[in-house]
């Protein structure tokens, strides 16, 4: 992204004037054609990976930077640094959500070829504000919500080069989805830490020289808060 974007975040409405899910903002023409195109280009120039769930393997295709999460292990950790291609896509993302670039220090990059979709999910406790910018083909992301009467449920469709922005309500209380469609698709998600300092001050003890007793008792916390007994999501 050659250049800055004014974008203006757009609160989902009904016919009604009622917002679709409080803290779903979105707003069309992110980045230019010409710049989704080089960033298609760059997501299928990286070593991407099938994502996995314990046994299971997914058909999307998928590359972390900055921190990786692994669903088999229930491992977070530091990975690769965010690539200097999506720095600019970065800037952007954090200005569209009212945050500093800083903030977003995971970048999650998917192809999804066809016949891939995301299953329903929450984005990892470990996270809070989560911003995609989609490319390729139109979508819909899929909401849902456990109500006494069963699921009450939502669709927003997601535009080629559009950015979209979970916080609040619709990050926390509903689960998302994209359906597999039958032509290819790709996607960019920054995402920021959930309660930062704190795994700030955890990281840093685990890197502190203590006994070994005192850096397993640390590792376990650790696993214990970012892991948890959530289900999957990515």
């Amino acid at each position: 992204m050659a250049r800055p974007r004014d974008l203006t975040a757009l609160h989902m409405f009904d016919l009604f004037d009622v917002p679709i899910i409080p803290g779903l903002t979105a707003a069309p023409d992110a980045i230019t054609e010409i710049e989704e195109s080089a960033l298609i280009a760059r997501i299928d120039a990286v070593d991407l990976s099938p994502f996995r769930f314990q046994q299971w393997t997914g058909k999307r295709l998928t590359r972390s930077f900055g921190w990786s999460y692994d669903f088999e292990t229930g491992r977070f950790a530091p990975t690769d640094p965010i690539p200097d291609w999506l720095i600019p896509v970065r800037a952007n993302a954090a200005r569209f959500a009212g945050l500093e670039p800083e903030a977003l220090v995971q970048a999650l990059v998917i192809r999804y070829d066809p016949g891939a979709g995301i299953g329903w999910h929450k984005d990892r406790p470990v996270f809070e504000h989560v911003i995609g910018i989609s490319l390729g083909n139109a979508a819909a992301m899929r909401f849902r919500r456990r109500t006494e009467r069963g699921f009450e449920r939502r669709s927003v469709p997601l535009a080629p080069r559009s950015v979209y922005h979970l916080a609040d309500e619709v990050r926390h209380g509903w689960e998302h989805s994209i359906a597999a469609m039958h032509v290819p698709r790709w996607s960019i998600t920054f995402r920021s830490l959930s309660q930062s300092d704190y795994l700030g001050a955890e990281l840093r003890n685990l890197r502190s020289p203590r006994s070994p007793q005192t850096r397993n008792r640390s590792k376990s916390a650790r696993f214990e808060f970012i892991a948890g007994k959530h289900a999957a999501g990515e």
